[in-house]
């Protein structure tokens, strides 16, 4: 049975490693609620490579 309601998981990619030319990606997966947030989510979360704290936004 599939599951009901307004929840997605989305992937999280971080925006400042794409700028930084080092290899790899840092992605989070999430869910969110599509009724009550419809727009992209931005969150500061960990990147390991970079070792600190940095904006990840959601990909489609």
């Amino acid at each position: 049975m599939a599951k009901k309601g307004n929840r997605v998981q989305v992937i999280m990619e971080c925006t400042e490693h794409k700028t930084s030319g080092m290899p790899g990606t840092s992605r989070y997966i999430t869910t969110k609620n599509k009724k009550n947030s419809p727009e992209r989510l931005e969150l500061k979360k960990f990147n390991p490579v970079l070792k600190k704290v940095t904006l990840h936004k959601e990909i489609k």
